[in-house]
């Protein structure tokens, strides 16, 4: 069954860190892990930029629908969605579910929450507009849309939409795990939530951000953790030659990809943003991380609305490209116009490991085109992404988080998209994703996805690169776990230490 054809058919949280978490462990003798991550959520509030993101990847945070592992939309905190008219939903919820101060997922709590969000925050309106969500019933939620959608399970599985309860200036959470305790960009001490199904079961979780790679996998053989996510492939033979440590990889629903500033003089020319995209070869930074396959467009190859190739290494059509914009070969090879050299920055950031291994075959490739490039690494990317303050800017995203392409598309490189980092306009692609939003035909979705992306292509404000494959490291105490989901779901109910 297609994704699309399937959507068809924590603890007490106070906005000002420090205060209102839960005291520490809830059960006696419980036992303890610790998980590291290059990185934690900034923010304990999902109204803010992508904070239910990583709230759902630390197992704090639900959603009313969440994607399984076989990558189906399926009910979670809800029980099931009704379409009523094109704009308007019934979602009844899933009994016995509850908030972790004891209290139950109810109808009111959950529209005060979702609505707040969907006024605070622009990713809330990425796919159908502004949702407006009504009790109906102690149960029950009329869910009214901005723009027409056949698909409000799939965007209610987006990141943007956690459940949470208010109380006063805390937010409550509905996850497996609780707060006892929060250092921004440093650490959460989690505790299993008592009102979830399991919970003695349960380890508590040290949840440490490790943003250098290489320090992740020395914290993982030396003890410290006992979950290391996201490796570095440079460390795997070190690791896997421990016989202690299980190492598993698995492919991910990410693209990494290259945002070409559209808004620099430079690279306002079409012509040498062609120019640069086709100087990659794929296949080398596929060699270079060891893992991966090529790119086809925005989307993996599995979902129905991928594009149908990547991009191939064309050095002589990007030389004429160049040639064409007015940047001619100088005696030393350098492109040169107006007396001035044709020179790039290229930012990476060391929370995916990958982009900064990427970073001198890129500047090799377009080196060899005679352009000159500078290599920076960013501990602050989204900062610097919404600045505008680069050239080149190397940027893992899940593109499809919900199993469906609008989200991404939209947010990301819609004219009036919130995270449309590369500033790139096109009324063409507006008007399609305009009209993909609205559709409801699994096939149409898919062919206009695909027009989309090759409009994209024909244009390059982004540098769709490598579908990645990531590294975790495991202690024997976790031998057990299987990592799925890309990073959207690591902390999960299942995560148990073995017998």
């Amino acid at each position: 069954m297609s994704r699309l054809r399937s959507i068809l058919a924590g603890a007490a949280f106070a906005l000002a860190a420090g205060t209102a978490f839960l005291p520490g462990s809830v059960y006696a003798d419980q036992p303890s892990i610790s998980v590291g991550k290059t990185f934690l959520a900034g923010s304990i509030d999902p109204a803010e930029g992508s904070a239910g993101w990583a709230l759902v990847t630390h197992g704090i945070a639900e959603q009313l629908f969440h994607v399984d592992r076989e990558g189906l939309v399926v009910p979670n905190l809800a029980r099931s969605a009704e379409r009523v008219n094109e704009t308007t939903w019934n979602i009844a919820l899933a009994p016995g579910r509850f908030f972790s101060d004891g209290s139950p997922v109810d109808a009111d709590a959950v529209a005060a929450a979702l609505n707040r969000t969907g006024e605070l925050n622009p990713a809330a309106r990425a796919s159908a507009g502004r949702l407006t969500f009504e009790a109906a019933a102690s149960d029950e939620l009329t869910v009214t849309t901005e723009r027409p959608t056949p698909i409000l399970p799939s965007i209610l599985a987006e990141w943007a939409f956690p459940v949470y309860r208010e109380a006063g200036d805390t937010l409550i959470f509905t996850g497996p795990y609780a707060v006892a305790s929060f250092e921004e960009g440093v650490r959460f001490d989690l505790v299993p939530n008592a009102h979830y199904a399991d919970a003695k079961r349960r380890p508590e979780i040290t949840l440490r951000r490790i943003a250098d790679g290489q320090a992740l996998a020395l914290a993982l053989r030396a003890g410290e953790i006992d979950l290391a996510f996201n490796l570095p492939v440079e460390a795997l033979g070190m690791l896997r030659a421990d016989a202690d440590l299980t190492v598993k990889s698995f492919p991910v629903a990410y693209q990494y990809m290259m945002w070409m500033n559209t808004r620099s003089e430079v690279l306002s020319d079409t012509r040498v943003r062609r120019a640069i995209d086709l100087a990659i070869d794929r296949e080398e930074l596929v060699a270079a991380g060891r893992a991966g396959e090529a790119a086809r467009g925005a989307f993996p190859r599995e979902f129905p609305f991928a594009a149908e190739a990547s991009v191939a290494r064309d050095v002589a059509l990007a030389g004429q490209l160049l040639d064409k914009a007015g940047w001619l070969r100088a005696a030393d090879g350098r492109r040169m116009k107006d007396g001035a050299p044709l020179s790039l920055t290229l930012d990476a950031y060391p929370q995916r490991p990958d982009l900064v291994t990427y970073q001198p075959v890129i500047r090799a490739a377009l080196e060899a085109i005679g352009i000159s490039v500078t290599t920076r690494v960013t501990a602050t990317p989204t900062d610097v992404a919404r600045s505008g303050e680069y050239d080149l800017f190397l940027w893992a995203q899940h593109t499809a988080p919900a199993g469906d392409p609008s989200f991404f598309l939209s947010l990301f490189l819609g004219s009036e998209g919130d995270n449309n980092y590369s500033g790139w306009q096109n009324a063409e692609f507006d008007a399609l994703i305009a009209r993909l939003g609205e559709e409801g035909d699994a096939e149409i979705r898919a062919d206009l996805a695909r027009e989309a992306q090759a409009v994209i292509a024909s244009e390059a404000p982004v540098a769709f690169l490598v579908t990645p494959e990531w590294h975790v490291g495991l202690s024997s105490r976790l031998a057990g776990y299987e990592p799925w989901g890309s990073d959207y779901y690591i902390i999960r109910p299942d995560l148990m230490i073995a017998e």
